[in-house]
């Protein structure tokens, strides 16, 4: 009997602790936050922390399980969230506040950039003809599309651009593109359109392929001080106005994860950061790993608002929409949330 009973006893126990095991498990991945993210991309250098959130595990560190939908703009991006397929997003500032002058319901809780991290390449076979800004006057240029409400910030830079070079916003074609390299390069190589307001690493990749030259680079601070009077918060993490008031607590929780990320990137070198992808292309990782050389600074180093930077960039959007008096009137702070970013001068 003894024989026979301790066995028994010894497996009912061992099936107890495995149930018990399964069981810890399973509450323990339960107690993950589901958060539903709507981003422009994937693979595109503005928007990269939201990639590398989920690599370097900033989300679950967080208690977060971060699902991310991916569009071909910033502006797609903001209208799945708006249409609650998504609960947060992350687009251009300018574009965020263009839908708040469309009296859409959003706010802006945390920044990502402090450059706007576009880059004017121009057609190659054109390289005789357009030699500086007010030569594109005629010409077809991509730009990230639009929806109802909005357009995409790359759009509201070339028209500030051209204003600031004396040529009409109508004086150019806008065409949209995707947000991917392949849309983007099948726009410039195809000849759809002539140029195009695009996003690293894409633009070093057909500039380094002959498809392409610059005309203008909006990565560098320098460039961008001498041409807006200060850095420029762009990619920024937005929310829906619903979301902050019935679950304050999903935002304060993607706001940790936005800023765990950008801390990392920033006492991290670009080789570390590209080791945390899995790149299949030899060709990505290199343009990645070559943009974050020359680019690595356009992030905010630790996801704090910058109070001269929201000046700078509120500035840029009463100047592009000067025809609206909505949109002069519109003072950035009242969309803004730094509860949990914070906020520096």
């Amino acid at each position: 009997m003894r024989f026979q009973f301790l066995p028994r006893v010894r497996r009912h126990f061992l099936l107890l602790l495995a149930f018990f095991a399964l069981s810890l498990c399973t509450t323990t991945h339960a107690a993950d936050m589901k958060i539903t993210l709507a981003s422009p991309g994937p693979g595109n250098l503005l928007y990269l922390p939201i990639d590398l959130a989920r690599k370097i595990g900033a989300d679950t560190a967080e208690g977060v399980s971060l699902q991310v939908r991916y569009f071909g703009g910033g502006p797609q991006a903001v209208q799945d969230m708006l249409e609650k397929n998504s609960d947060f997003a992350v687009l251009g500032m300018p574009a965020l506040a263009e839908q708040r002058v469309s009296g859409n319901p959003v706010l802006c809780i945390a920044p990502i950039s402090q450059v706007p991290a576009y880059s004017l390449l121009v057609r190659n076979d054109l390289k005789g003809k357009i030699r500086k800004i007010a030569d594109l006057k005629g010409h077809v240029i991509g730009v990230m599309g639009h929806t109802k409400g909005g357009r995409a910030t790359s759009q509201m830079f070339i028209e500030y651009i051209l204003m600031r070079n004396g040529l009409a916003v109508d004086s150019v074609n806008f065409v949209p593109i995707g947000k991917s390299y392949a849309a983007q390069l099948a726009a410039l190589d195809s000849g759809t359109v002539d140029a195009i307001m695009g996003d690293e690493p894409y633009a070093s990749r057909m500039h380094q392929a002959g498809i392409g030259f610059y005309l203008a680079d909006l990565h560098d601070a320098r460039a961008v001080k001498k041409l807006l009077g200060g850095l420029f918060l762009n990619a920024h993490l937005a929310t829906r106005e619903d979301v902050m008031s019935n679950h304050p607590e999903q935002a304060e929780k993607m706001v940790k994860v936005l800023k765990r990320t950008l801390v990392w990137i920033n006492q991290h070198s670009p080789q570390q950061i590209v080791n945390a992808f899995d790149f299949s292309n030899p060709a990505e990782r290199s343009a990645l790993l070559a943009a974050l050389k020359k680019y690595k600074a356009m992030y905010s180093p630790d996801g704090t608002f910058s109070a001269a930077q929201i000046r700078t960039t509120e500035q840029f959007f009463h100047e592009v929409l000067k025809e609206s008096p909505a949109a002069r009137s519109l003072e950035f702070n009242s969309f803004i949330v730094d509860k949990w970013a914070g906020r520096r001068r």
